[in-house]
């Protein structure tokens, strides 16, 4: 093991020399215009200030240096912007010259970085996929077919935490968080639940598997930074990646089986479900021709950000409003008296309660599910904020510090206050200033918003409108991050539900 070390690092390290020697000798007519930064270290540059929360790092370093600032990740140009205006000139103004995703090593397992919709290139089958999310998985007309979906999860939900309350067990909330919404997922996809019901314990090892798959991806890897570390996969990731991705594709394989031996016999009643259409489109020769093949990708996608980014939200906007009790009052009055006590929230009163979507976005202000977004990548030298981002450089929009910008947000940025979002129209699609991006913006923001914020509130307003809560132990005070891909609390929140006397 010794000897792999010092041959990798020799190999490093003549690596180095050369495109050093080919960066001195080659002109940089640029150079001068390169936003500010930290002078990198030889050899691996500016690694060791990412730290094991890159986001709070990288906010660190914007308040020295300004809103873009550039670091030398080993051999990997990075570019980092923290503020709303250079964030919307980067995504919206100028999106053309950042159409790409910069690909991780990592997702490159089994060939997702070629067909998953967050990371494949701008192109034809890029607009295929786009096509088939916003047509079949979540325009308005198949949200409205899958609103019933949708009430019976939440209904589920409020039914087993009734059960915990009479036995007097805590839950943990973003445990029931995920499950609710991974069978309402899989009954929009395949008609059935993935789990059976909240006390199963196959939720708990797909979360994990989920949390896993986000980790891998959001941990710096050594072989992004070194082309040449790539074929040795120093830290396990692609591995990691692997492992944990095909576990979830031999579930979906098996869903697909079951489904395609159903439609071949004669008289069996179609589903109808996304499933269905997409298999459907698997037999169409026309514009949106697809394979099986893509059919597991979108899956992969779907179920791994869809249950991750919902369930991690509403956990920590349970752990705010545990902290600010006050807060957790008015919601709860907001919601006896549009609602009545008792009862489920409905999607089509969610308009009706303002302040329960203030807490919503409070809670994604403080807590984006992507605090670095996903990276784009520049295609060509750039100016944005007056400085340039070079042709190939990665590019990560900082949306966790964005949410701290004292010139959006005022001075104290860090309190819980939905209050400053009653009477704005500020939404979370970067519509406005960009000061709210937590699903990232223009031509790529994520495609299954919609549905997210309708889960969000739905199961947030109806735990606030049966339960008092009483968190056990310090999951509710502590607000500690575990940073992955995606942003998790350090500790899960437990809490003993209390039902509201009607």
């Amino acid at each position: 093991m010794d000897l792999l070390l010092v041959l990798l690092l020799f190999l490093l390290l003549a690596y180095s020399s050369y495109k050093f020697i080919a960066a001195w000798t080659t002109p940089n007519l640029a150079s001068s215009n390169l936003p500010p930064g930290p002078k990198p270290l030889p050899l691996i540059g500016n690694i060791l200030v990412l730290g094991e929360l890159p986001h709070k790092s990288l906010h660190r370093l914007s308040q020295t240096y300004g809103p873009i600032i550039k670091l030398s990740l080993g051999h990997l140009t990075t570019v980092v912007i923290s503020s709303s205006t250079l964030a919307k000139e980067a995504l919206q103004t100028y999106d053309t010259s950042f159409p790409q995703r910069f690909i991780p090593d990592a997702v490159t397992v089994e060939g997702h970085d070629r067909l998953g919709l967050p990371w494949v290139p701008l192109s034809p089958l890029f607009r295929t996929l786009r096509r088939i999310y916003s047509m079949h998985l979540f325009s308005a007309k198949k949200l409205e077919a899958t609103q019933d979906i949708r009430r019976e999860s939440v209904r589920q939900l409020l039914s087993h935490v009734k059960e915990c309350a009479r036995e007097g067990k805590p839950v943990d909330v973003g445990e029931i968080a995920f499950t609710t919404t991974l069978n309402l997922l899989s009954n929009t996809v395949f008609s059935v639940d993935l789990v059976n019901g909240h006390s199963d314990s196959a939720s708990g090892e797909l979360k994990e598997l989920v949390w896993n798959i986000m980790a891998v991806l959001g941990k710096p890897n050594m072989a992004d930074y070194f082309p040449l570390l790539k074929r040795f996969d120093p830290h396990g990731s692609r591995r990691l990646m692997g492992l944990y991705c095909r576990k979830l594709t031999d579930l979906f394989e098996r869903m697909i089986g079951e489904r395609q031996k159903m439609r071949a016999e004669n008289g069996r009643p179609r589903k109808n479900d996304v499933l269905d259409v997409l298999l459907d489109l698997c037999e169409n020769q026309g514009e949106d021709g697809i394979d099986i093949l893509l059919v597991k990708h979108i899956f992969l996608d779907v179920f791994t950000a869809g249950t991750d980014t919902t369930s991690s939200t509403l956990e920590w906007a349970m752990a705010e409003l545990h902290r600010n009790p006050e807060k957790l009052q008015r919601a709860r009055e907001e919601l006896h008296q549009v609602i009545g006590k008792g009862q489920c929230v409905e999607e089509s009163r969610i308009q009706s309660l303002p302040y329960l979507h203030a807490i919503v976005k409070e809670t994604l202000r403080l807590h984006p599910p992507t605090p670095l977004l996903l990276p784009r990548k520049a295609v060509k030298d750039v100016r944005v904020g007056g400085n340039t981002i070079p042709g190939g450089a990665q590019v990560l929009v900082n949306a966790w510090a964005i949410g701290r910008d004292p010139k959006v947000w005022g001075e104290d940025t860090e309190s819980f206050m939905p209050e400053r979002f009653m009477g704005t129209e500020m939404d979370v699609k970067g519509h406005d200033d960009f000061g709210l991006i937590p699903f990232g913006g223009g031509r790529r923001i994520c495609p299954g918003v919609s549905v997210s914020m309708r889960m969000l509130h739905a199961m947030l307003g109806t735990l606030l409108n049966n339960f008092d809560w009483e968190v056990v132990g310090e999951g509710g005070e502590c607000l500690e991050e575990k940073f992955g891909i995606t942003l998790h609390k350090a500790q899960p929140l437990k809490a003993l539900p209390i039902p509201i006397p009607l």
